[in-house]
């Protein structure tokens, strides 16, 4: 059986977009109450959040979960978080702000490294995804990779040569079952040159592509599988201080765009 199950689905029309959805939220009074953003920083570290919150100043404006403005940025920039990890809440929020006008996105987070020469703390910058979660299935013909969009990749790549930070670039495996992380799926990644696991970029990527948007993803390495085994270092400083970074090059890319 392929996937999706239903052969011929990408040719089909969706009977809820998230259009309608935004109308009706208008209708009953809980649409945002302010302009399309030039873009959105989609974060999914609530540490970073909060850093945002408190040394950025950013103000919770609601209309969307987790939404808070910049208004270093005029409140032309957004950043979204708090709410949840995984591929298929983070495209709901990528739909639904699409829906809402915005055009240009970046995403940030932490993956796990597949290899020794990435340490914790290091800045990735994704290229491509391996497609191993089930959403973006559903929005482009399956294949094995999903891809960012060029020019904001670039973007990205530039700001951080412009800033002199040392950073890595290639390809993520996106998987959405955490716990069924094998060795036999590590070890292949690890041969063909894989960089990182993470949650959601290949299904953000396919969604950007199918609704004409642009969008990249930067990573800062959290954990390793480089051993085969699992080493969690969530709680390290150098964490923290990637998140930071990366908000930094992501609010200086959308900016200049």
């Amino acid at each position: 059986m392929g996937f999706p199950n239903l052969k011929g689905k990408h040719a089909g029309d969706s009977m809820v977009n998230p259009k309608e959805f935004m109308d009706y939220r208008k209708k009953i009074g809980k649409y945002p109450k302010y302009k399309p953003l030039k873009g959105v920083i989609i974060c999914y570290h609530r540490s970073l959040m909060e850093h945002i919150i408190t040394k950025h100043k950013a103000k919770d404006v609601g209309g969307f979960r987790g939404m808070h403005l910049l208004p270093e940025t005029k409140n032309q920039i957004g950043v979204i978080g708090d709410f949840g990890i995984g591929a298929p809440i983070a495209v709901v929020q990528l739909e639904e702000l699409i829906a809402f006008g915005v055009k240009k996105f970046i995403s940030i987070g932490s993956a796990g490294t597949l290899h020794k020469n990435l340490k914790i703390g290091d800045l990735v910058v994704c290229e491509k995804a391996i497609r191993d979660e089930g959403t973006s299935h559903h929005y482009i013909k399956t294949g094995k990779y999903a891809y960012p969009s060029k020019e904001t990749t670039t973007k990205i790549k530039e700001t951080l040569h412009e800033k002199k930070l040392k950073f890595f670039s290639g390809t993520s495996w996106t998987i959405d079952a955490p716990y069924r992380e094998t060795v036999a799926e590590a070890k292949q990644y690890q041969k063909e040159g894989v960089l990182t696991v993470e949650m959601e970029a290949s299904a953000l990527f396919a969604v950007a592509q199918y609704r004409g948007v642009e969008l990249g993803a930067i990573f800062t390495i959290s954990d390793s599988l480089a051993e085969l085994k699992w080493v969690p270092k969530f709680h390290a400083k150098k964490v923290d201080k990637g998140l930071e970074t990366l908000y930094q090059v992501a609010l200086n890319v959308l900016l200049a765009k």
